[in-house]
């Protein structure tokens, strides 16, 4: 019988995750095809799946801030020299504009080419303004109360790290996160060694959390992608087709095309062994259309699958899902020039040059939840004479294409940190075996030896 166990094969947890996403999409598509209107579905999307992927995505959202500040701090101490904290943060930003702008330029490009606004039928138009007028106007107020300015910049300098942690102000968490870092390579270490300890002993139990969140993820994605197909189907994505289908694609070209090739040429990772590490992480992203909760994942899969070391990864990672949004800024260049075609707004070159640095710029400034970027969107919209009351349009397809745009948003973090390393001509480490993960994440805290060692 031990043996019989003992060579018996386990689930890859990725795998677990694809089946429950796949389970749940197509329990939710034949349940909207059978049941649409019916109140038990009604009924079971709102007491049984909602609150089922809730509880995931909560799990997650709950490990973000103590993750955050013990990665980072951690990140900031183990680079120690302020001057290499300074080189590797240049390169990390600027990365991240790089192909923030690469993004949002494939997407400009693709919109010009196809212009699917001006095939909308004026028909589904008044209908979808309509049906979603109330909550454009939730979201143009949104809008202007983060309209930008000085005060934006002011308000990264938290009054209280603890509000700012308690309140989802990551920018503000990571500010203090890096200043703390920072105060602490400046002490003796006999002064920092306690600090450091207690911060490394929270990494590790945050570790054992992330574990306990994961054994969650199959039924909790379940749960999320049967709630989103059960109660739209496909009757909006239909009426809005050319446009879903131009935001896929150029998430897609992005995704398996731009993002590869700037690992092959950059990190020194082929595009077949990319991808087969990634599994699991784009699998949560797009069930969790955030980068915040996806960064636990995040985290393990650049540590123990590609080696990147954790004072890279803490450093690079906890910005990204903040700051690196490659596939939001290509949605809000779509969407922008899609609206502006749909109202005959003819944008010029120039205007279109606005959009790409807007696009950039709102992306960065976007918050890592569900639909985190659609205030924003909407100040975009405004800039270049669009009603932002439009916005209305797309907020029945907003939920899947969120998904959809998270999975390069956190690829890309993931390049960043692969680039970075191989930047400084740090080792990457051996990867853990994926089984080690799921039994032993406390255990698997523990770094691997180098590559160099061997």
């Amino acid at each position: 019988m031990q043996s019989q166990g003992a060579g018996r094969r386990r689930i890859p947890l990725h795998t677990k995750i694809l089946f429950g996403l796949l389970a749940g999409a197509s329990a939710g598509v034949v349940s909207n095809t059978l049941w649409r209107d019916a109140p038990a579905l009604g009924w079971a999307v709102e007491n049984v799946a909602q609150p089922v992927g809730q509880i995931f995505l909560r799990m997650l959202f709950m490990i973000v801030v103590p993750l955050v500040f013990t990665s980072l701090t951690l990140g900031v101490a183990g680079l120690g020299d302020l001057r290499r904290v300074g080189r590797i943060g240049a390169k990390t930003l600027g990365f991240f504009l790089f192909t923030t702008a690469i993004a949002a330029l494939l997407g400009l490009t693709l919109v010009n080419l196809v212009a699917p606004g001006e095939t909308l039928d004026p028909g589904v138009r008044s209908a979808l303004l309509q049906t979603y007028a109330p909550e454009a106007a939730q979201r143009v107020g949104e809008a202007a109360a983060a309209r930008f300015g000085i005060n934006t910049i002011v308000s990264v300098v938290p009054r209280n790290p603890l509000e700012a942690a308690a309140g989802g102000d990551m920018l503000g968490l990571i500010f203090f996160a890096l200043v703390f870092g920072l105060a602490l390579t400046r002490l003796p270490k006999d002064a920092a060694a306690p600090v450091l300890r207690v911060l490394e002993g929270i990494g590790k139990a945050v570790g054992v959390m992330i574990g306990f969140a994961m054994r969650l993820a199959p039924v909790g994605v379940a749960g999320l992608i049967f709630a989103v197909t059960a109660r739209f189907g496909f009757d909006v994505v239909r009426s809005l087709g050319l446009y879903v289908v131009m935001v896929l694609v150029g998430l897609a070209i992005h995704q398996f095309g731009v993002i590869p090739s700037l690992a092959r040429a950059l990190a020194g990772v082929d595009a077949r062994t990319f991808f087969r590490r990634i599994r699991a992480l784009m699998v949560t992203a797009f069930s969790t259309s955030s980068s915040n909760a996806t960064l636990p994942t995040t985290l393990r899969t650049a540590e123990y699958e590609f080696g990147v070391p954790r004072e890279v990864a803490g450093f690079v990672l906890p910005l990204g899902a903040t700051m690196n949004m490659n596939g939001t800024a290509l949605f809000e260049g779509v969407t922008v020039l899609f609206l502006a075609q749909v109202f005959g707004v003819d944008l010029s070159l120039g205007s279109q040059v606005i959009v790409l640095i807007m696009a950039v710029l709102t992306a960065i400034g976007a918050a890592g939840v569900p639909s985190g970027s659609i205030p924003l969107l909407v100040l975009v919209l405004e800039m270049v004479g669009v009603p932002g009351e439009g916005i209305a349009l797309v907020l029945g397809v907003d939920r899947i294409l969120d998904m959809a745009r998270t999975v390069p948003n956190v690829t890309g973090d993931l390049l960043t940190s692969l680039v970075v390393t191989r930047s400084e001509r740090l080792p990457f480490r051996v990867p853990v075996p994926e089984e080690a993960l799921e039994l032993a994440p406390a255990e698997a805290a523990t770094p691997a030896p180098t590559l160099a060692a061997e």
